[in-house]
């Protein structure tokens, strides 16, 4: 693990509509950490996710995310930093009127690509690592739902992100699908990347424990360190 945080954060508050979220947030996630954000509904897991890519604008404190400054970063600056960040929703984001591999091709399109023979090898090097090689071809409803996540993981790596944002991605799977799921970004984890994971699910984070941030009464704190 490196000696260097890879998301520094200092008495940063969060807004959402120039409403107070989270106050005076200050951690540190390092390279290959994996670390879960726990929570009620509207305590702010999401805002603080959204804050970590810049789709909330950060007002106070100090926050610097892969090398980015938060507070300076200029708005044509932000997909630089987002090609940095691997982001993973619960509703998987994927576009149904085309296929895994189009999909996956129209991110890479649209981040700079454009060899098309190179396109189609990081498209296949993503699916394979996320275990479903042979599903570029399949449309999105031909797919179950822990296969839908899958592209949707192999969407956030296609850059070789420095960092993975997770906001419940086992929130629409059954219990068997999300542990194959986790063991899927804990290997992430540990390929060196850091991990940061929102979740409501207590039983996944007893199986498959770590480092726990929890948003409560507009703070974050860190709630123990769970060794695997």
């Amino acid at each position: 693990m490196s000696n260097e945080p890879i998301i520094k954060l200092e008495n940063v508050s969060v807004f959402q509509k120039k409403i107070l979220i989270l106050t005076r947030v200050s951690l540190q996630i390092f390279p290959g950490e994996f670390v879960y954000i726990i929570g009620k509904t509207g305590t702010g897991k999401s805002s603080l996710l959204k804050t970590l890519y810049s789709e909330i604008p950060l007002m106070e404190g100090e926050a610097i995310v892969a090398g980015y400054d938060l507070k300076k970063i200029k708005t044509k600056e932000v997909p630089f930093l987002r090609r940095k960040l691997g982001i993973v929703f619960q509703d998987f984001q994927l576009l149904i009127d085309r296929t895994v591999n189009d999909n996956l091709s129209f991110v890479l399109k649209a981040t700079g690509w454009k060899n098309n023979a190179q396109i189609q090898d990081r498209i296949q090097l993503v699916l394979q690592k996320v275990g479903i090689p042979t599903k570029g071809f399949k449309m999105p409803h031909q797919l179950s739902g822990g296969e839908q996540q899958r592209v949707a993981i192999a969407r956030a790596l296609l850059n070789d992100p420095e960092i993975i944002l997770a906001d419940e991605p086992t929130g629409n799977l059954d219990p068997e699908t999300s542990q194959g799921l986790m063991k899927l970004l804990f290997d992430i984890s540990e390929s060196g990347r850091a991990v940061l994971m929102a979740t409501h699910n207590y039983s996944i984070i007893q199986k498959y424990p770590a480092k726990i941030l929890k948003c409560e009464d507009g703070n974050v704190i860190f709630s123990g360190n769970e060794t695997k």
